[in-house]
């Protein structure tokens, strides 16, 4: 059970509208992968990797911007010049004030980048960033897969195991009626309908924790779904649906790690490594760039720019600017080595992670075979069980047995109902475990 409720608890969350209560394990697997918080999440993060690409992509692009430059002097700049050129004293300087007193310049300029190697690995840099973000909506999908499918499994567990308590109930409560007649009869001793009621008590303390665990761990899937605590769904499946005793085909499928999610994560961050010591190389080329410019002025002691009256006079330019890195005390080298460092230790994570994809799938193969067999085990240790506790049964009215054999084989049959519905609840999950190393 505490199982269970780790499942449970990491299990992502999501929040949506719900037009529909009644759901097959494929179903709430399905309603779960459109609507958790950490699919929406993963669905923006793409988009915003989209954008990115695209943000890149433009800075190689024309890039047009214009300008409108209006001045409006309160008080002219007053100039000094030589006196003597207007006929004045030499040695003396007069006070002048050029320009007019309102200016008012419009121009726009186009740019286009022609080389630059930083741009160049951007755009590269860019669309890693969208197969990284794509690979995290696909790690995503099965971390909710692997969450949803323990916890829709974990409901169905508990739902039998009420349904098993509910039945050990009624039988034992009919037990406990007919010993007391028994002994009011004089043919057993009180302490044999004690007995028998002792077990009835821990039976009905049983039943109602699980039936409050039923209604906690209900909440937990609908939250799981996205669904409203508040809103009711049933489960149309039953715990046995959820078995194949016989898939033993999963235990013999080639493991390709390489085909992984995690590996492949790892793969894409290689990528941006190397592409990061680009950058940084890239840093030491030239830039090239090449631009156009037209502009319009105007001037005046009063504000009529916007009259017919009003001169205007153009200007236009055209120019290529060369931008050449020449020295940088060394600073780019030691990004450069940094960056190397950096892919490294990307690549010493690729490996690490190729061990414990390889470590993993041999503990998931090991756990469902596993699984699978303590699967059958317990079947048969139950129906063991209840041969043993009908037949204290019959002993025990039939005056053969006492009540403490009879409560002992019942507690006995209780303790393996228990264990089979937990070896259904491992052999599912351990099965769902494998089938994620698997990608399947």
């Amino acid at each position: 059970m505490k199982k269970l409720l780790i499942f449970l608890v990491i299990i992502p969350a999501s929040l949506w509208s719900q037009d529909k209560t009644d759901f097959t394990l494929k179903e709430a697997v399905d309603y779960a992968l459109q609507n958790a918080y950490a699919i929406k999440n993963a669905n923006d993060d793409i988009t915003a990797a989209k954008k990115k690409v695209w943000e890149t992509t433009t800075m190689g692009l024309p890039q047009i911007n214009a300008k409108v430059d209006y001045q409006d002097f309160i008080k002219q700049p007053v100039s000094l010049i030589p006196a003597e050129l207007f006929g004045g004293p030499p040695g003396e300087f007069a006070e002048v004030s050029f320009g007019t007193k309102q200016n008012m310049k419009a121009s726009a300029t186009l740019t286009q980048l022609l080389f630059d190697g930083s741009y160049i690995v951007g755009l590269q840099s860019s669309r890693v960033y969208l197969k990284i973000s794509e690979s995290i909506k696909t790690k995503t999908n099965t971390v909710i897969k692997e969450g949803v499918t323990n916890a829709y499994a974990g409901v169905l567990m508990i739902k039998e195991s009420i349904n098993i308590l509910k039945k050990n109930k009624a039988i034992l409560e009919k037990n406990v009626s007919d010993t007391q007649e028994i002994v009011k009869n004089g043919f057993a001793e009180e302490q044999d309908a004690e007995q028998l009621q002792l077990t009835l008590n821990q039976l009905n303390n049983q039943l109602k924790n699980m039936q409050r665990l039923l209604t906690y761990n209900l909440n937990m899937l609908k939250y799981a779904m996205g669904i409203s605590i508040d809103n009711d769904i049933t489960l149309s499946q039953n715990l046995d649906d959820l078995v194949t005793t016989n898939d033993l085909e999963l235990t013999s499928i080639p493991f390709k790690y390489k085909e992984h999610i995690d590996y492949i994560i790892g793969e894409n961050n290689i990528k941006a490594n190397e592409l990061f010591i680009k950058l940084e190389q890239s840093k030491a080329l030239p830039s090239l760039v090449a631009y156009i410019n037209y502009g319009l002025s105007a001037y005046g002691e009063e504000f009529k720019f916007f009259s017919k009256s009003q001169k205007w006079f153009d200007s236009s330019i055209f120019g290529v600017g060369l931008n050449i890195p020449i020295f940088s005390s060394l600073k780019r080298n030691s990004r450069v080595q940094q960056a190397k460092i950096g892919l490294k230790k990307a690549e010493r994570a690729q490996d690490e992670t190729t061990e414990k994809l390889k470590l993993a799938y041999q503990t998931a193969l090991i756990d469902y075979k596993n699984a699978l067999e303590t699967y059958q085990a317990a079947k048969e240790s139950l129906a063991l069980a209840e041969r043993i506790e009908k037949k204290e049964n019959i002993k025990f009215f039939e005056g053969v047995s006492g009540s403490f054999q009879l409560s002992n084989a019942q507690n006995q049959l209780y303790s393996q109902q228990q264990q089979y519905l937990q070896a259904i609840f491992d052999l599912i999950s351990k099965k769902v475990a494998l089938e994620t190393i698997l990608n399947r």
